[in-house]
């Protein structure tokens, strides 16, 4: 069993900058694909950005050229660069992962963070 756990979610305002966190309790992270997703309050959960083991990144179009995601093998952890945020990036962060390979898609991955509050004041 792998676990997530997240952190660095807070209260900002729009076009500041926060880092989210995430370290896995796996003895084999450098194999895993790591992806951040998010919810807002009363929508369904959205593709943010995904690293894979080989460290190729993808991108939601909403959080392109503003959020940077990357990977620390040493630290078992992820990281979400968010610059520039926007009201509209508030919402619940999780990230997940998956053997080896990116995805969009939130029933490719098997473990979840409990998720970290980013809430985004205009």
């Amino acid at each position: 069993q792998v676990q997530l756990v997240e952190s660095g979610g807070g209260l900002v305002q729009a076009g500041d900058s926060l880092r989210l966190s995430c370290t896995s309790s796996s003895r084999t992270f450098r194999n895993y694909a790591m992806a951040w997703f998010r919810q807002p309050s009363g929508k369904e959960q959205e593709f943010v950005a995904a690293i894979s083991w080989t460290a190729n990144t993808d991108y939601a179009d909403s959080v392109k050229g503003r959020f940077t995601i990357s990977r620390d093998n040493t630290k078992n952890t992820v990281y979400l660069q968010m610059n520039n945020l926007k009201p509209e990036d508030t919402a619940v962060y999780y990230c997940a992962a998956r053997w080896i390979g990116n995805s969009r898609d939130p029933h490719e991955y098997d473990y979840w963070g409990q998720g970290t509050q980013v809430t985004v004041s205009s």
